[in-house]
């Protein structure tokens, strides 16, 4: 189980990311949440299996269509086993 705090930034608002990043969670079967940030970044947190949330994590560094990561920030956390995922 492994527990990530992604924050993405470059053209990552108004692209879909946050609904593309909910799809593969599910199909993924991670939980956690994904939000927009009044600062224009997307941040989430991923937790799951370690293969699933790196591929998670892969899917934020490329975004979904058209957003431009500029940046894609980790940082490991202590697993809660939160279950579901919700964009918030």
């Amino acid at each position: 189980m492994r527990r990530v705090r992604v924050r993405a930034s470059g053209r990552v608002q108004g692209v879909f990311f946050r609904d593309s990043v909910r799809r593969e969670a599910g199909r993924l079967e991670v939980a956690g949440w994904v939000r927009n940030c009044p600062d224009g970044t997307v941040e989430a947190v991923f937790e799951g299996a370690s293969g699933a949330v790196d591929e998670l994590i892969e899917l934020c560094r490329g975004g979904p269509g058209q957003a431009d990561i500029d940046r894609v920030e980790v940082v490991d956390e202590d697993p809660e086993g939160v279950e579901g995922f919700r964009v918030r």
